[in-house]
């Protein structure tokens, strides 16, 4: 009997240990990027974004918190390591991935260009107009399109905004006339009821992935495989049917 006991004590420390021995990561997100990424009505991160890490941290492992933050800061704070990922809807881009290490793929995306339900105005007229364009700070649309403006010469007038539901409300207002935009957050727009519409694409379709410092491979190969997992399991098509396919 006092083996038995003795046993079951070994049994119980070492399961302590294994539980101290989980690691913690930081996941920065974008506060208010549905449906992706956002905080809720209730204060919590939430998301497909946060839902599908929440998955692949408890089937690998590890421990994970989202901490929102203003987009055009979050790849310095993962450089300085106050975060430790991107899990965010951020698109792989080769400046980006000059700096930081990205998983793969997971979700594909596309430019689009967003105006009032009314306006007869198209993608391309948005584009090589003298069009008053709404874009969100940091994003791969706003490196894409000051390129573009110079290397074009173009003639569109850039207005800068801290998120994509930002921009929306000043088009709906009429302080802007079109938005760049990725087509996730203008469908989420569309499906809460708002008076706006998708005018077309003004680029490539751009693929998602998770950032991650260059030296942290440990971490990627824990998110890649998790992914791989996720993409495996009933769960996925869930996440896709509740924040997606509206």
């Amino acid at each position: 009997m006092k083996r038995l006991s003795c046993i079951l004590a070994a049994l119980a420390v070492l399961c302590m240990a294994a539980g101290a021995q989980a690691k913690s990561y930081v996941n920065g997100i974008d506060a208010n990027y549905p449906p992706f990424a956002y905080v809720g009505e209730d204060g919590k991160p939430a998301g497909f974004d946060v839902d599908s890490m929440d998955w692949i941290a408890k089937t690998m492992g590890f421990e994970i918190t989202h901490q929102p933050m203003d987009w055009d800061g979050i790849i310095p704070a993962l450089m300085n390591k106050k975060i430790d990922m991107v899990c965010s809807g951020m698109s792989i881009s080769p400046e980006r991935a000059a700096v930081v290490a990205f998983s793969e793929p997971y979700y594909t995306i596309q430019k689009v260009i967003l105006v009032p339900a009314g306006s007869s105005l198209t993608a391309e007229q948005a584009i090589k107009g003298k069009t008053k364009l709404g874009v969100q700070r940091g994003t791969n649309e706003h490196e894409l399109l000051e390129t573009r403006k110079v290397e074009e010469k173009l003639q569109y007038e850039l207005r800068f905004y801290d998120s994509a539901p930002l921009a929306v409300e000043d088009l709906l207002n009429g302080r802007i006339e079109a938005i760049a935009m990725d087509s996730a957050p203008a469908n989420d727009a569309i499906n809460k009821g708002k008076a706006v519409k998708i005018a077309g694409t003004f680029a490539d379709d751009d693929l998602f992935g998770v950032a991650i410092r260059k030296d942290d491979k440990e971490l990627l190969d824990l998110v890649n495989e998790g992914y791989r997992k996720l993409k495996a399991d009933p769960y996925w098509k869930e996440l896709q049917a509740k924040y997606l396919t509206k």
